[in-house]
């Protein structure tokens, strides 16, 4: 695609996230969620997000298998439609959470946001490395996980019930225990594996895109470790019923 085409669809990809977001108003929402009405929302979008991109990187890996060997150069029109139908959505979520949140709350979340656009961006205007961010949104694959783990917190279904007697339905256990084995996999591992790609690969790349990418993952994978230790201390290593005390 030239210039003029990625940046429609990266247009078209925060319009139409934005119209899935607002549709999902007009949907029925459990009752237990109708205290946090945004957050359901923006989750389901984000679920929807994960799912689409999650599967489209593991088609277009699949349908040219050619890119891990190159992940500068080598692309096709569908891994290029992907990184910009993700970036757009990216630029809504940034948003939406800057609207309906404060700074405080949100900053780990923006900062993670305007780091990834950054480097998508790079990646969808000079048609290089598109490889590299396509490796990136595997990652996606635990964020549909992560998102259903979301919901399900948001229905009282998880450890925070905050009744006298917690319990964990058997949805969040089985989502818990695959939110953990697909993060150690395509969060940790990922991020690792492409580390070691990119400094094994630092002298055919520009010091700006090498810093920029250094810059990147480091700040995404230490986000990711955080985000681990969190989800094992909630799901694995905190005994319910003290959960629900301090809740």
């Amino acid at each position: 695609m030239d210039l003029k085409s990625t940046l429609l669809v990266v247009g078209g990809s925060v319009c139409s996230f934005k119209l899935l977001n607002t549709l999902v108003r007009f949907l029925q929402t459990p009752e237990l969620a109708h205290k946090k009405m945004w957050k359901w929302r923006n989750t389901m979008t984000s679920l929807a997000h994960s799912s689409l991109t999650g599967a489209w990187a593991v088609t277009c890996l699949y349908c040219q298998p050619k890119m891990l060997e190159d992940l500068i150069s080598s692309h096709s029109l569908l891994s290029h439609c992907l990184v910009a139908v993700s970036t757009g959505y990216f630029i809504h979520d940034s948003l939406d959470v800057s609207l309906n949140q404060s700074l405080k709350q949100s900053w780990e979340l923006l900062l993670h946001h305007s780091t990834v656009i950054s480097c998508f961006t790079l990646a969808v205007t000079s048609r290089l490395y598109l490889g590299f961010a396509v490796v990136s949104l595997l990652i996606e694959i635990n964020s549909v996980f992560l998102h259903i783990r979301q919901l399900l917190l948001l229905l009282g279904q998880g450890n925070r019930t905050g009744t006298a007697a917690p319990h964990t339905s058997v949805a969040y256990s089985l989502t818990s225990w695959l939110n953990l084995g697909t993060l150690l996999v395509f969060r940790i591992c990922t991020m690792g594996w492409m580390t070691r790609w990119l400094a094994s690969h630092r002298e055919h790349m520009p010091r700006f895109v090498f810093m920029t990418g250094t810059t990147g993952l480091s700040l995404i994978s230490t986000m990711n470790m955080v985000l681990l230790y969190r989800l094992l201390r909630a799901d694995f290593l905190t005994n319910p019923r003290n959960t629900s005390k301090n809740h």
